[in-house]
């Protein structure tokens, strides 16, 4: 018989590797048949004395702060009306909504959004709600929306010291959505009353939504800017007109120039 050929080194490896066998564990050949020696005896343990046994004390427990929830939007209507009708100033009237709660959207809002400009101006803009930017400086149209009417109010010769700027919804909605037709209904007496209390000659509204609250037309913002309106405060009846909101103008510029006719029309009636 013809012997077999010794394995060299790679197929040794080979063979191993066939064989499951993957690290070497020790150099030294170790022999499986050998007595294991004895383990060395433990020295016994030194015995201690016991603590003291502490009282039982009960951790006190965590009972998290109930939010109060929001009365109902017939409630809370109904208390925005009479809290709006008592105010006798704008600086009360902003105190107010300070301590307001009955609009669920105060509880998510950095804070209040009340108006910029001066109160005593001839003109009125009014907007739907205050969104991020707004939110953070406490300011309405401070955003990129808010330099474009900055503009769209200096081509008629206004800036903020000659007009007065406010929103339907003093506070930010989460995320910029729109807000419902409750919480629109609970903040309008406010903005009712911050109306008849600036008493402008000229009332703008910006966009659709501030429209319908407003003016009560259920019309859409094409049919309804451009044409001048009435607004009854109780004492007198404001002219104001709808346009197109800044931020919708930001997305469709064509329109710019339809708002351009509705500025010049402000500023024809602002100038007689």
């Amino acid at each position: 018989m013809t012997p077999e050929p010794i394995p060299d080194i790679r197929q040794l490896l080979a063979f191993y590797v066939e064989a499951g066998v993957d690290c070497a564990l020790d150099d030294a050949p170790v022999n499986r048949l050998a007595e294991p020696e004895p383990a060395p005896l433990a020295s016994a343990p030194v015995a201690r004395e016991a603590p003291p046994p502490q009282p039982f004390r009960a951790a006190p427990a965590i009972i998290p702060p109930r939010a109060e929830p929001p009365p109902p939007p017939d409630a809370a209507i109904a208390s925005a009306r009479e809290a709006a009708r008592t105010a006798p100033s704008l600086e009360a009237l902003r105190a107010l909504l300070e301590t307001f709660d009955g609009c669920s959207l105060k509880n998510t809002a950095t804070r209040l959004v009340f108006a910029d400009g001066n109160p005593e101006a001839r003109i009125m803009f009014v907007g739907e709600a205050p969104g991020r930017d707004e939110d953070i400086e406490g300011l309405p149209f401070v955003g990129r929306s808010g330099k474009l009417l900055d503009r769209m109010i200096g081509a008629i010769g206004l800036d903020r010291s000659k007009a007065y700027i406010a929103n339907v919804i003093p506070w930010r909605p989460p995320g910029n959505r729109t807000p419902t037709p409750q919480e629109t209904q609970i903040c309008l007496p406010f903005i009712q009353r911050q109306i008849e209390l600036v008493d402008p000659d000229v009332l703008v509204t910006l966009g659709n939504p501030s429209t319908q609250a407003l003016l009560g037309t259920r019309e859409g913002i094409m049919r309804t800017r451009g044409r001048w309106l009435e607004y009854d405060t109780g004492r007198r009846v404001i002219r104001a007109m709808a346009t197109f909101h800044p931020a919708y103008l930001l997305r469709s510029p064509s329109y710019k120039r339809l708002s351009w006719q509705d500025l010049r029309a402000i500023a024809k009636v602002l100038s007689n």
